[in-house]
């Protein structure tokens, strides 16, 4: 367990954490691109049911994410930090598609884990 640990840059994994879970608010909201993406989603913005146990899978996905980037920064490995980030976009878009949701809200979903890998792997640097 210590190679998972040892060397870890925990202020730089806590910090693109939550800064990458508050830029998911900003992202699905309506200012961005939240209804647009619902639409292709299915699903509804009225606000009438908080999906909680959603948002807590993804904080946790979050913080998981964070860690694998601050793991490959001990190492130095920022290509597997890329080739990890990569595989998950596109399960993500698989997932997408298979469930029938239109590219809009794919092609959202996809960008966002480039995007929170993009904040990690700075705050990575920063710290």
């Amino acid at each position: 367990m210590g190679e998972l640990t040892t060397g870890m840059n925990w202020l730089a994994v806590i910090t693109g954490t939550v800064v990458s879970f508050l830029l998911g608010w900003l992202w699905y909201s309506p200012k961005l691109f939240g209804t647009k993406w619902a639409q292709g989603s299915g699903v509804s913005m009225d606000g009438s049911e908080f999906p909680k146990a959603a948002m807590v899978t993804q904080l946790v996905a979050t913080f998981l994410l964070a860690w694998l980037i601050g793991l490959t920064a001990t190492t130095n490995s920022l290509l597997t930090a890329i080739l990890i980030v990569l595989t998950i976009v596109f399960f993500v878009v698989a997932a997408g598609l298979y469930v029938k949701k239109n590219s809009y809200a794919v092609l959202t979903e996809a960008g966002f884990i480039l995007v929170m890998a993009v904040v990690m792997i700075v705050f990575q640097g920063i710290f």
